[in-house]
């Protein structure tokens, strides 16, 4: 596949993202105010004021009923709540990612060498030279981020500075310049807000319904944030990252194969890559789990349970095999 086919399945992604998050999120709504109908019987439907408890002659609906109106009555509500996020982000989310990490801005002033490096490779690619970024981590690694060439930016960390090549960091550099070049950016960018709003307000909601459980008055609004935080939870930790990665990793291998073309040196970023992958592991991106496919090598802490799932999690491919390419695409 060449870049330009890759740019144009790129924005199909982007588009089939932004209407598989609301679909899978109507799905996994509705199996889980399926699931607590079933546990919660009429306790429930009194709660949802369906019947009064005092009220003899009142008929309940039934449970598909009470599901098809619980899901009519609120995953509009976060659908459109979603897409306003999502439509945010989009244009704001990049700044909240870089703030995120705790990047600082660098210019050509207070790093020529840096700076030079990343705008010479901008122009053998074609591209406008990114805003460029330093996470103060001694650990290697880097991100771009950005909705379109016009828009992006590269984030390095320290460490990566400190320790690779200038031809190993020219590699990297154009390998994150790849991602901007090839739309990847904006696909990652889409994910990480999608992702991001799920499991916030998930966490928002439970925090209500614990906090209105105490309240006589409380039982109602509890029992229904219960249900969305419940929801939101489960789509943003499981189904929405698995929406993720069925869009491909195959964007890292493709990068790699650009930066190697663009640098003429594959076994620089072959080498950069052996390198990160022994200390990869940047502190302030450990709190936010959907940033990891947006860096050059993932930058979380290993979790034991993922990991021995066949990978099944990783939002990288394994670097043994990236290098292993690179090496193939040198000889």
């Amino acid at each position: 596949m060449n870049t330009y086919e890759h740019i144009s399945q790129n924005k199909w992604r982007s588009v089939l993202l932004i209407l598989l998050f609301p679909i899978t999120f109507a799905i996994t709504a509705a199996a889980v105010i399926g699931l607590i109908v079933m546990l919660g019987g009429a306790d429930l439907q009194t709660a949802m004021n369906y019947c009064s408890p005092y009220d003899v002659g009142c008929a309940y609906p039934s449970q598909v009923e009470l599901i098809t109106s619980t899901m009519l009555r609120w995953v509009p509500v976060l659908w459109v709540i979603a897409m306003v996020w999502i439509f945010m982000s989009y244009y704001v989310g990049d700044s909240l990612i870089l703030n995120a990490a705790g990047a600082i801005r660098v210019t050509r002033d207070n790093q020529p060498e840096l700076y030079n490096l990343v705008e010479n490779l901008a122009i053998t690619r074609g591209l406008p030279t990114p805003t460029i970024y330093i996470i103060d981590d001694n650990s290697l690694n880097a991100f771009a981020t950005g909705r379109d060439p016009q828009n992006a930016s590269i984030a390095f960390t320290k460490g990566i500075l400190q320790k690779l090549e200038r031809v190993e960091l020219e590699g990297v550099a154009a390998h994150e310049l790849a991602h901007i070049e090839n739309r990847d950016v904006r696909l990652m960018l889409l994910t990480v807000a999608g992702i991001s709003f799920f499991t916030l307000a998930g966490e928002i909601c439970l925090r209500i319904s614990l906090s209105s459980s105490h309240r006589r008055e409380g039982g109602k609004a509890s029992l229904l944030f219960l249900i969305i935080g419940l929801a939101l939870l489960l789509y943003g930790y499981v189904i929405a990252p698995l929406v993720r990665l069925a869009l491909s990793r195959q964007r890292e291998y493709q990068a790699d194969a650009t930066a190697a073309l663009t640098t003429r040196h594959p076994l620089a970023l072959a080498s950069a890559l052996r390198k990160i992958s022994g200390n990869c592991k940047t502190e302030s991106l450990q709190k936010s789990h959907s940033m990891a496919a947006m860096c050059i090598a993932s930058p979380l802490t290993s979790t034991g349970l993922f990991d021995a799932i066949s990978g099944v999690f990783a939002t990288h491919p394994p670097i043994e095999k990236r290098i292993q390419r690179l090496e193939e695409m040198a000889r």
